[in-house]
């Protein structure tokens, strides 16, 4: 029986590298029999955290009401999470890190999560991507039992589409294949 995987695109283009790269993992999940959810975060009304802590006597509910906490609510029963992001100032986007912000009510019971990371970059320095994947990373330190399974690091890559005929798309599929 297949795994459970959402895919969390933080992407601001819907073609774009990162989104593109996500799509290739979907379908390396999906024929890997896998059941497989994208979520374009873009399309998504999600504000920001203010910290009032409603959620935390309201059963992980935002007083909010926006899209995050049906986002939340997927995030719990997947087995296995993708986040992608591409990096801005050498970390996530700001809608990747809203995402992480807002999982404060509930992120105590994303329990044993296998964790992929997707990251593109239009920098190839070698540390360009350093600080997205220790948030990445710190974010799974807090979700009890998780587990890092594969990290896509993408650089070079800076107008959308460039990844089309790059052996990393074929990476990506394959990371996709080994959920």
């Amino acid at each position: 029986m297949g795994k459970k995987v959402l895919i969390l695109s933080a992407s601001p283009r819907r073609n774009g590298n990162c989104s593109l790269l996500c799509q290739e993992f979907l379908k390396g999940a999906k024929d890997s029999g896998n059941e497989v959810e994208y979520i374009f975060l873009r399309d998504k009304k999600i504000g920001y955290c203010t910290a009032c802590r409603y959620c935390k006597s309201h059963d992980g509910k935002c007083v909010q009401d926006d899209d995050m906490n049906e986002i939340n609510r997927k995030m719990l029963t997947a087995d296995v999470l993708v986040l992608a992001s591409p990096i801005y100032y050498f970390t996530v986007n700001g809608q990747m890190k809203t995402l992480i912000d807002r999982t404060f009510g509930v992120f105590t019971q994303m329990e044993r999560k296998e964790m992929y990371y997707i990251m593109t970059s239009a920098d190839v320095t070698e540390d360009v991507m350093d600080t997205a994947l220790a948030t990445f990373r710190w974010f799974a330190h807090f979700l009890p039992g998780s587990v890092e399974k594969g990290v896509l690091c993408a650089k070079g890559f800076g107008e959308a589409g460039t990844v089309k005929d790059h052996s990393v798309m074929q990476e990506a599929y394959e990371l996709g294949t080994s959920v």
